[in-house]
């Protein structure tokens, strides 16, 4: 796969510079150097240390990446957003996990649904590189970049919290503040391997909320996370007593709802490549809609 840019600046510049300029870590560079790819300077093959002109057009070859032959394929639906030559953006229904687990009858996840996809249509990458991930019964948006660079580019901007993602919840209880934010650490239950729980040992977490309804049953609120910890939207709720509804490890199980009433249905994030922001939606799934007409 080859990525070329032109060489914008007055001064000359070596090509690994000019390559860092536009987003490829020395990890992506490496692996042109010594792992079937390559850099070009006017589609000449050229060493990192060569000079770039202004006016030049330089480039990145990367090498096919082969599946990981222990990730099954699993011949399963997909819902698909967004795709691009870059990025796939996936619409997760509640019930599906992300990543493959372990000691399962039938692997059965996204990762495994989208490894089949890309079998089918014989992309030259088949590595199945996960950005963006949910709960398995959580559901909405999640993030599959289609190659190691667009996996860098999104590592980097989730690392800077620039990757945007809003979701919808339910929660139980009367919320009072149409605004707000809830600033508290979270880290590992000591009791517990999966669970997470507001700890002063924990890292730095912040979620912002509008209150959309509310009523004395329960409230509609829209999160915005600032980071991004495990269960997050689900430890921070049940910290202010309103735990999610139907969410059975931080709260309760619900009449209306039959898993954690949590929805991505918002994102965005920036694409070097097309040099522009994708923002997509996906609509709220018929179940979480249902809770709602019950309860407001």
């Amino acid at each position: 796969m080859e990525f070329t840019w032109t060489y914008q600046k007055d001064v000359p510049r070596k090509l690994r510079s000019a390559l860092r300029m536009e987003g490829v870590t020395s990890t992506l560079m490496k692996v042109a150097i010594y792992h079937g790819g390559k850099m070009l300077i006017n589609g000449e093959e050229k060493w990192a240390v060569d000079m770039v002109q202004p006016g030049d057009r330089f480039s990145l070859v990367l090498p096919a990446e082969a599946g990981n032959p222990a990730v099954e394929a699993y011949p399963a639906p997909i819902t698909i957003v967004y795709e691009d030559r870059d990025f796939l953006v996936l619409n997760k229904p509640a019930g599906v996990a992300t990543v493959p687990a372990h000691n399962v009858d039938v692997a059965d996840s996204l990762v495994n649904r989208v490894k089949y996809y890309y079998q089918q249509r014989g992309y030259e990458n088949q590595v199945i590189h996960v950005a963006t991930r949910l709960d398995k019964d959580t559901s909405g948006l999640v993030v599959f970049p289609k190659h190691r660079f667009a996996h860098a580019v999104l590592d980097r901007q989730l690392k800077h919290h620039e990757v945007k993602k809003n979701y919808l919840a339910l929660v139980t209880g009367q919320v009072q503040a149409n605004h707000g934010y809830i600033d508290a650490p979270i880290q590992r239950d000591p009791e517990s391997f999966v669970q997470r729980m507001v700890g002063s040992a924990g890292k730095a977490s912040v979620t912002e909320y509008w209150t959309q309804w509310t009523s004395l049953r329960a409230s509609l609120v829209r999160v915005r996370l600032h980071t991004g910890r495990t269960h997050q939207i689900r430890v921070h709720f049940a910290y202010l007593n309103h735990p999610l509804l139907g969410d059975d490890m931080y709260g309760q199980v619900s009449p209306v709802i039959a898993r954690q009433a949590l929805h991505c249905y918002w994102l965005q994030f920036y694409s070097p490549f097309k040099q522009e922001n994708i923002t997509l939606e996906a609509p709220v799934p018929d179940d979480f809609l249902a809770a709602i007409e019950q309860l407001k």
